[in-house]
C-alpha cells in the first residue's frame, strides 16, 4: 500500500491535535476540518491545511459525511483518521471512505458492524471462548422462562431492554417476587422509550471493576495486547479517571485476559487499534462487555507505561505494515494515571460550562503530559463534549504517579469556566482510591455520598 502522503483528521479538539502531531513525526501532511464555531480552534492552526465543513452543530459539520469526503477529495488526502466519537465507529462512513479510494484508519466496515451490534458481538465472543456475562440466550418470552433463567444464573439479575440505552428499560431483581415486577416495569418502559417491549436477563455483577485491554491487530492476522487500563472511576457510565496497569490485575491474570481478548478480536476479523472492555468481579471472574473499534480517550496511560505510540501504530497498520514485534516484546514500566478535565460545574450536578478561557497555564515537570486544544482567550463552544484537557502523570509506581498527579492539578491554572480539577483532587485524596479499592460505583459511594 505504501506510506500515506496526506491524512485528513475527521475530528476536533485534543484528539485532532494528537493525530496531527503523530502525522508530523511520520512526515505526513495533515488536513484539519472545522465547523464555523471552531474557526479559531487550535487544531486548525497546527495542521498543514484546514477546511470548513459546516456550521457549529455536529450534525451539520463533524457528522456531515458528504462534506468531510468532499474535503478529503479537494485536498487530495489519501487517508482519514476519525479520532474517537463523531464518526469513529460508523461502519457506513468507513464504507464510504473505502468506496472513494480513501483509507479509513481503523477497522473494516464489517468488523465495526459486527462489534457494534450487542447480540452479534456477544455471539462471536462466546464462540471464541471469551467469557460473557451469564444471561438468557435471547429475549424472554414468558415469566416462567425468566424465573428458570434467574434460578440457573443466580440472583441478583438485571432485566434489560433489547433496544435499551441510557439506563431506560433496566431493572434490578434480588428475588423471584422482584423479578416478576421488574419484567413488567422494564417492558412498559422499553415500549414507551423504544417502541419495543422485548427484554432479556443478565447476571448482575456486584461492585465490579471496569477493566479494558488495549489491542493492536495488523492486516496480516497478527494481534497483541498492550496491557490493561482500570476505568472504574465513572459518573453516569462516563469515565473520569483512568489508570494503567490496574491495581487489581496480577501478571498471570493480565496474560490470561490479554490472550483471550486478542483471540476474540481476531475472531471478529478486527484490525487496527481497539479496546476490549471487561467487568472484573471481586473473585477474579471477568466478563466481556463490548469492544470499542477506535482509539480511546485514555490511550495516553498505555503509551506512558509501554513506550508504544498507539496513534502512529494506527497509521502504520492502516498503511499495510506488519506489527513488527511479538507479545513478549511489550513490557510494562511504572504506573500512569489520567484525569479528564471537563468544563463542568461539579457543584451543580456537573452542568456544562461553555465560555471564554481568561487564563490558562497547564502543569509541566517530571512525568507530566497534558493533552489539550485550549489557549488563553479561547471560547469553548456549546455544541460539543465538555472535556477540555487530559492530565496524565507517570510514576515509577502507583504512589509516585498519584503524588505527581496531585502536584500537577495544584499547578494547573484554568480560569474563566468552572471545571473538574477540584473534583479530581478530592478523588486523589480519598483513602479508598489511594488503597486501590475502586469499583464502578466509587463516585456515588465514596465521593458524592460523603459530601
Amino acid at each position: 500500500m505504501g506510506s500515506f502522503k496526506k491524512v485528513l483528521i475527521a475530528n476536533r479538539g485534543e484528539i485532532a491535535v494528537r493525530v496531527i502531531r503523530a502525522c508530523k513525526e511520520l512526515n505526513i501532511a495533515s488536513v484539519a476540518i472545522y465547523s464555523e464555531a471552531d474557526r479559531d480552534a487550535y487544531h486548525t492552526r497546527l495542521a498543514d491545511e484546514a477546511i470548513c465543513v459546516g456550521p457549529g452543530p455536529s450534525n451539520a459539520s463533524y457528522l456531515n459525511i458528504p462534506n468531510i469526503i468532499s474535503a478529503a477529495m479537494i485536498t487530495g488526502a489519501d487517508a482519514i483518521h476519525p479520532g474517537y466519537g463523531f464518526l469513529a465507529e460508523n461502519a457506513n462512513f468507513a464504507e464510504i471512505c473505502t468506496s472513494h479510494g480513501i483509507k479509513f484508519i481503523g477497522p473494516s466496515p464489517g468488523a465495526i458492524e459486527r462489534l457494534g451490534d450487542k447480540a452479534t458481538a456477544r455471539k462471536i465472543m462466546e464462540e471464541a471462548g471469551v467469557p460473557v456475562v451469564p444471561g438468557s440466550s435471547g429475549p424472554i418470552t414468558c415469566v416462567e422462562e425468566a424465573l428458570e433463567v434467574a434460578h440457573a444464573i443466580g440472583y441478583p439479575v438485571l432485566v434489560k431492554a433489547s433496544s435499551g440505552g441510557g439506563g431506560r428499560g433496566m431493572r434490578l431483581a434480588h428475588h423471584p417476587d422482584d423479578l416478576v415486577k421488574a419484567i413488567r416495569t422494564a417492558q412498559s418502559e422499553a415500549e414507551a422509550a423504544f417502541g419495543n417491549a422485548e427484554v432479556y436477563l443478565e447476571k448482575f455483577i456486584e461492585e465490579p471493576r471496569h477493566i479494558e485491554f488495549q489491542l493492536l491487530c495488523d492486516e496480516h492476522g497478527q494481534g497483541v495486547y498492550v496491557g490493561e487500563r482500570d476505568c472504574s472511576i465513572q459518573r453516569r457510565h462516563q469515565k473520569m479517571l483512568e489508570e494503567a496497569p490496574s491495581p487489581a490485575v496480577s501478571e498471570a491474570l493480565r496474560r490470561e485476559m490479554g490472550l483471550i481478548a486478542v483471540r476474540g478480536a481476531l475472531a471478529a476479523g478486527y484490525t487496527n487499534a481497539g479496546t476490549m472492555e471487561f467487568l472484573l468481579d471481586r473473585f477474579g471472574n471477568y466478563y466481556f462487555i463490548e469492544m470499542n473499534a477506535r482509539i480511546q480517550v485514555e490511550h495516553p496511560v498505555t503509551e506512558l507505561i509501554t513506550g508504544i505510540d498507539l496513534v502512529k501504530e494506527q497509521i502504520r497498520i492502516a498503511q499495510g505494515e506488519e506489527l513488527g514485534y511479538l507479545q513478549e516484546d511489550i513490557k510494562i514500566r511504572g504506573h500512569a494515571i489520567e484525569c479528564r478535565i471537563t468544563a463542568e460545574d461539579p457543584e451543580r450536578d456537573f452542568l456544562p460550562q461553555p465560555g471564554q478561557i481568561t487564563y490558562f497555564q497547564p502543569p509541566m515537570g517530571p512525568g507530566i503530559r497534558v493533552e489539550t486544544a485550549l489557549y488563553p482567550g479561547y471560547v469553548i463552544p456549546p455544541y460539543y463534549d465538555s472535556m477540555v484537557a487530559k492530565v496524565i502523570a507517570w510514576g515509577a509506581d502507583r504512589t509516585e504517579a498519584i503524588a505527581r498527579m496531585k502536584r500537577a492539578l495544584a499547578e494547573f491554572q484554568l480560569e474563566g469556566v468552572k471545571n473538574t480539577i477540584p473534583f479530581h483532587q478530592k478523588v486523589l485524596d480519598n483513602a479508598f482510591f489511594r488503597k486501590g479499592e475502586v469499583y464502578t460505583n466509587f463516585i456515588q459511594r465514596r465521593v458524592l455520598a460523603e459530601e
